[in-house]
């Protein structure tokens, strides 16, 4: 079975995507066999994730950590099976820890945000959590990115309650998880054919629309110059800038769904 093969975007940072959903894989700009696995797609991920290294470094060297940005079951899919052969620690915001720890399960997701069958039929998707016991445990309060120099991760709420991106200020690069996309993610059409278009975060998981908003703004104000995101394609450039800046200044109109479960009043439409 062929996999597909990972593309790098800047300097020592790499992503796969696994279906509909990118993995990142980023390398220590010092030690330049160290590196970290951001998030790790659905369940049939495990091969192309652990062909990275193979491809990269010459043969399979497990990651120094994996850090999730959240833990929905397309994010932490491979991660059991991984974590058989790979005794490496899992980090995530501490706000992230009960979906993680067995604790708590994430709010059922919204099929009635409409946009597309991908939102129509997610009342489907997974929303349990998962039991990683004392694998995984908080980021650092500092907000560095353990293994990676340079990198900084900041709390993204909205999508989820501890949903985090990472940013590295040299160059701008950042990593978006599921704060916002670069595509249509309700819609079946456009993941197949991939369109670049920043969007809101996927609608039907989203549970808290104020949040989700701020957190744009907040990555908005970093003026990023390349994303990956949690779903599509990177997207750099004035195309990025522009785009980003008109989510952040139109966020309601642009990304909230005219209703749905957890719409607030005063955005329903």
């Amino acid at each position: 079975m062929s996999h597909p093969s990972s593309t790098e975007v800047a300097q020592d940072v790499f992503y796969v995507t696994n279906m509909m959903v990118n993995v990142c894989f980023l390398r220590d700009s010092t030690r330049q066999n160290d590196w970290v696995l951001v998030d790790a797609g659905l369940q049939n991920a495990v091969d192309p994730i652990r062909q990275f290294s193979k491809a990269q470094l010459g043969k399979e060297i497990a990651p120094k950590a994996i850090v999730l940005t959240h833990g929905h079951f397309d994010h932490v899919g491979a991660l059991p099976e991984l974590l058989k052969n790979w005794h490496v620690p899992v980090y995530a915001h501490e706000a992230e820890l009960p979906y993680l720890t067995g604790e708590s399960d994430y709010p059922p997701p919204d099929p009635s945000v409409g946009g597309g069958l991908l939102a129509s039929v997610s009342s489907v998707y997974p929303h349990h959590g998962i039991n990683l016991g004392e694998q995984v445990q908080p980021l650092p309060a500092d907000g560095s990115v353990p293994y990676l120099s340079g990198w900084r991760w900041i709390h993204t709420p909205g999508h989820t309650p501890g949903h985090v991106s990472l940013f590295r200020d040299q160059d701008r690069v950042l990593i978006a998880g599921d704060a916002f996309t670069t595509v249509k993610q309700e819609s079946a059409w456009a993941v197949l054919t991939q369109d670049k278009e920043v969007h809101g975060p996927p609608s039907y998981f989203t549970i808290d629309w104020v949040s989700a908003r701020e957190s744009v703004k907040k990555l908005e104000a970093l003026h990023p110059r390349v994303v990956v995101t949690g779903h599509g394609q990177p997207l750099q450039g004035e195309s990025l800038r522009t785009q980003l800046d008109a989510l952040a200044d139109d966020f309601a109109h642009l990304a909230v769904p005219p209703q749905g479960q957890y719409v607030p009043e005063q955005w329903k439409r």
